[in-house]
């Protein structure tokens, strides 16, 4: 259910009304655009009134900008941010005031990235030149899931190289981001995984010999097996079992890896933003001000003249008339319950990420959608839906994906950038790792080596003073 707390109870419209405001509720403002245009276009029984109305009290607007009512703070809100709908045309087109010396941010726009250049981007630095063509070709004969569809001795005899030296360059891959990726089975990649874990968190002892020896038994859930397999007890198999499922992924592919969950999804392309944060009065002391865009500025509602002429209707278009007052009595309702879904998202957002808004990515707070999803009482896939290919445009007036405010390692990275600018001599991971370790982020040095590829930093012998960060 959408919000557990409200419907409580199936009615025959509730599947239908959940089915339509999960569609409605992953569209941008874009999207939703021209859906509704769409709609109006075919459907007789929607329209939609010039009347300038607020999109989230109703009130008639006197004029341009936001509702006066729903904009304005009040004592019962206190520091809570204001969040309210607004439609599109009350707001400017992304870079109108910026000066001359400003330019819009790069990630306004974004490339579509697959798996394969994803992961040769991150080991290109440390990638011996001889070695590209290797890599090249173990990274374009990974699966779908991520693992090798290739033997590592063909690809040896194939480039005339040492065995050695191909496995070599598949321990490279293999560390990179999806960890495990580019391993020729399942069982190789969980064994990368956990090597890595181990290095900034306690593991049992067996995990890496249930892996290797009890792999069909994992499978099969046989915890008895597993634990005469390891000589312990059954509750401590089951215990090491969870501990694998919840930590560790036998398929790196189906991994969250980059901004996408699939090599065939494209990144959105920010020429608005769809949601629209400032400050009350310029001022950052003061509660943060949330425009939710709507597509449209007058009022979307059934036709009443419509709903008058059904009990008119001519047998033969009675069914039809009643399908399209349906339908609209079901968008509107729709949309008002993904108004108030993204409007509750956006409002406890705002509380946890107030000081990333304000002041960078530095203090973003690590949090996950399922956390998110517990906190307002919504399955996870509601909080998915809301995020996904929404854009933000922060007081600097910096264009930032949604998701991105659900990027638990940016703090680190930013932390990491921060370091090797500081640095007066290139550091090498593991100092950059004990320097970290310092601040608070309990990372280990391969952890290091992964952020500092995913930033697009050299390693320390090929750092130059003034020309190790990456472009932001």
């Amino acid at each position: 259910m959408l919000l557990q707390s409200q419907h409580t109870s199936l009615r025959p419209l509730t599947t239908a009304h959940l089915a339509q405001t999960m569609t409605l509720l992953e569209l941008t403002g874009e999207e939703l655009r021209q859906k509704i245009e769409a709609q109006l276009a075919s459907n007789p029984a929607l329209e939609l009134i010039d009347t300038a109305r607020c999109p989230h009290c109703h009130r008639l607007l006197s004029g341009s900008g936001p509702c006066p009512v729903c904009s304005s703070p009040n004592i019962s809100t206190g520091g809570e941010p204001i969040v309210f709908v607004s439609p599109r045309k009350d707001f400017s087109t992304p870079g109108r005031g910026l000066s001359g010396d400003e330019q819009p941010s790069e990630e306004w726009t974004a490339a579509a990235e697959d798996l394969p250049t994803f992961v040769l981007r991150q080991i290109s630095p440390e990638l011996e030149p001889a070695d590209r063509q290797l890599a090249a070709h173990l990274l374009t004969s990974l699966d779908e899931d991520g693992l090798l569809s290739v033997p590592l001795l063909e690809i040896s005899r194939y480039h005339h190289v040492p065995l050695s030296r191909v496995e070599n360059v598949q321990k490279l891959i293999q560390h990179a981001e999806p960890l495990g990726v580019g391993s020729s089975t399942p069982q190789e990649a969980l064994l990368v995984q956990l090597e890595v874990l181990a290095e900034s968190r306690a593991v049992p002892d067996l995990a890496a010999l249930a892996i290797k020896e009890g792999m069909d038994l994992l499978s099969r859930r046989a915890y008895s097996e597993l634990g005469r397999l390891l000589h312990k007890p059954t509750s401590e198999a089951v215990e090491i079992a969870e501990f694998i499922s919840e930590n560790l992924n036998p398929f790196p592919g189906r991994a969250h890896w980059g901004e996408v969950h699939q090599a065939s999804e494209s990144y959105p392309v920010y020429k608005d933003a769809d949601i629209v944060i400032s400050c009350v009065n310029e001022n950052p002391n003061t509660p943060l001000l949330i425009e939710i865009v709507s597509p449209y500025a007058g009022s979307l509602r059934v036709n009443p003249l419509f709903r008058q002429a059904l009990s008119l209707a001519p047998t033969d278009k009675a069914d039809q008339w009643q399908s399209d007052l349906d339908e609209a009595v079901l968008l509107v309702k729709c949309l008002q319950q993904r108004d108030h879904t993204l409007v509750r998202l956006m409002t406890r957002l705002a509380v946890l990420q107030r000081h990333y808004i304000l002041e960078g990515d530095a203090l973003i707070v690590p949090i996950t959608r399922a956390q998110l999803a517990e906190e307002l009482e919504v399955h996870e896939s509601t909080i998915s839906r809301a995020v996904a290919g929404k854009a933000v445009q922060l007081p600097n007036r910096k264009i930032v994906p949604l998701s991105k405010w659900f990027d638990r390692s940016l703090h680190i990275r930013t932390a990491l950038i921060q370091i090797i600018a500081d640095e007066r001599r290139p550091l090498s991971d593991t100092e950059i790792a004990g320097l970290l370790i310092k601040q608070g982020y309990f990372v280990a040095r391969r952890t290091v080596a992964k952020y500092r590829m995913m930033e697009g930093i050299l390693p320390a012998r090929l750092r130059h003073s003034n020309s190790n960060l990456p472009m932001r």
